[in-house]
């Protein structure tokens, strides 16, 4: 496994993957299971494309990528909040503030992305 330490996004999906996995878990023992399935890709999708952005073969597959990770987050945000508001559903507490995080950096890591115009700074980018 490659050391990420050093790389924010990647060090934040995959840390927030383990704890919907854990989540999932607990959806399930609720008899969750769609939920639980449906929270369970979306999020940890979202670190799985930030990372296959790491090896992007250009700076537009690097946007690419990191687009489609935060159509993912945007997508476990969505299933986060209807467990959040649903009454026997379990409450997803602090992963709303981790998705919104993780939501926040994509963003500018995106933006970011699109106003550089250096073919050298890919990896950078998402540092």
């Amino acid at each position: 496994m490659r050391n990420y330490t050093e790389n924010i996004i990647v060090k934040m999906t995959f840390e927030f993957a383990l704890e919907i996995m854990e989540f999932s878990e607990i959806l399930r023992e609720k008899k969750r299971f769609a939920f639980a399935d449906q929270v369970l890709r979306s999020g940890c999708s979202i670190g799985a494309n930030v990372r296959e952005a790491q090896g992007a073969e250009s700076k537009a597959d690097f946007i690419h990528k990191m687009k489609i990770a935060f159509k993912e987050a945007e997508e476990t945000e969505y299933w986060l909040e209807l467990c959040d508001f649903g009454r026997s559903y379990p409450k997803p507490g602090i992963l709303l503030n981790k998705i919104e995080g993780i939501l926040k950096v994509l963003n500018k890591i995106i933006s970011s992305s699109k106003k550089s115009n250096g073919k050298g700074r890919i990896k950078e980018l998402a540092n």
